[in-house]
């Protein structure tokens, strides 16, 4: 029965392997071309073993070492949504869908999925007086950069938010730093579309690393990073369910810088002091923002995220590693300015957080400073619900947050 075999190897010459490799080559070529055409990425993106086989991550996939974290950094826009908790969870008649948007200090670095804001205020278990209850979903994401904050805000307006929480900090609407993301950097088509749809001027669309890609970027080999980027997370679903594990946990690291030497510029992005205008944030995103949680029919409210302040040396020129007080002091009068009179509802929580509870960053906060924070972010929940009051679906350990709504909003307005 094996005798076509022997004989196709026996009578085989150059001619037929010239052959078969042209038509190899044809189909290579062929594959390419139609897949440059078509551009399946976004569909292969979407064809996802979370929330199928193994559930869906309570996080963005992100990760430095991914053979240590079972996770990894991707700019498959669709990939990422498509392994989140988010993507598989039918909005339920009685939920109060609210959607993170951040940093990684909203991510969670150093922090396990339940220590992070989204997972205290799924702990609080708050039922707002409709009946209906507030479920967070975790969409930070590591970079200061606040076009990448738009990028995954555009997209998530498709999961039926009733609320969005954009948290920043200045750091990410400074003009320099909006393409300081691969996930900026690699979704062009996406960013030139916000860009003309709401008339960003911060975002130039002739900025070279804008371009969409040429015919060959668009091929299988183009885009091989992509897909082998795919193939990887697929790859890390079963062990990372089994695990549990999405970032190292190191036993040590290094603590945020508290004394400052006696030579570091006083500048904020090559802004001298003492004054910072409007048109040096790109405060415009923030209108784009909102006006997308309104097409998706939600509410957006923008969070000025707590900072560390140091008490070290130097510190009476600056608060923190990233900001001069002369920088941080004019943003946020720049931020409450533009939020008077806006689409969105703005909370300035800057400094609600003790400085023993960061830990290798300016942004990032210890499980207990994180506690601290959902509470004050399920105070703002509550008050802009416009019920009259709320209380948690069983009984209350967290007893801060068992007040009737004149109560809560007092202490809100302490703030």
């Amino acid at each position: 029965m094996w005798t076509w075999l022997t004989q196709t190897a026996q009578t085989a010459t150059w001619r037929t392997l010239a052959r078969i490799a042209l038509k190899g080559g044809a189909l290579f070529i062929a594959a390419n071309l139609l897949f440059a055409l078509f551009d399946p990425l976004p569909l292969i993106g979407q064809l996802s073993l979370y929330n199928s086989l193994v559930r869906g991550r309570a996080r963005l996939p992100y990760g430095e070492n991914p053979a240590q974290s079972y996770n990894l950094s991707l700019a498959n826009i669709e990939a990422l949504f498509a392994a989140h908790a988010l993507h598989g969870a039918p909005k339920a008649p009685d939920e109060y869908r609210v959607l993170l948007i951040g940093d990684s200090a909203v991510w969670g670095v150093l922090l396990a999925p339940d220590e992070t804001l989204s997972g205290y205020l799924n702990a609080f278990r708050l039922i707002l007086p409709d009946g209906r209850r507030v479920r967070a979903f975790n969409l930070g994401y590591p970079v200061q950069s606040a076009a990448k904050d738009l990028l995954l805000l555009d997209h998530a307006a498709r999961y039926q938010p009733d609320l969005i929480i954009w948290l920043l900090t200045p750091e990410s609407l400074a003009l320099d730093v909006q393409m300081a993301t691969q996930l900026v950097r690699e979704n062009p088509e996406r960013v030139r579309a916000l860009i003309a749809r709401h008339a960003l001027r911060s975002l130039r669309a002739d900025d070279p690393r804008f371009a969409a890609p040429d015919l060959l970027g668009r091929t299988i080999i183009g885009r091989r990073r992509q897909l082998a980027d795919w193939l990887r997370l697929q790859a890390y679903a079963l062990p990372w369910h089994i695990s549990g594990v999405d970032q190292q946990y190191p036993r040590f690291y290094e603590p945020r810088m508290e004394d400052f030497p006696d030579d570091m510029p006083q500048t904020w992005h090559g802004k001298p002091p003492p004054t910072l205008a409007a048109e040096d944030l790109a405060l415009e995103l923030l209108d784009a923002g909102a006006q997308i949680a309104q097409a998706a029919g939600a509410a957006l409210l923008v969070i000025n995220e707590p900072v560390f302040i140091s008490a070290g040396r130097n510190s009476g020129m600056r608060y923190n590693f990233f900001y001069p007080r002369w920088a941080l002091d004019q943003a946020r009068a720049r931020l409450r300015e533009a939020s008077d009179g806006a689409a969105w509802a703005y909370r300035d929580l800057w400094n609600a957080i003790p400085a023993q509870h960061f830990t290798d960053s300016a942004v990032h906060l210890t499980p207990q400073g994180s506690r601290q924070l959902a509470e004050l972010v399920a105070r703002a929940i509550i008050e802009l619900s416009g019920e009259a009051n709320a209380q948690a679906a069983q009984p209350c350990a967290f007893q801060n947050l068992c007040y009737n709504a004149r109560q809560i909003a007092g202490v809100w307005r302490s703030w």
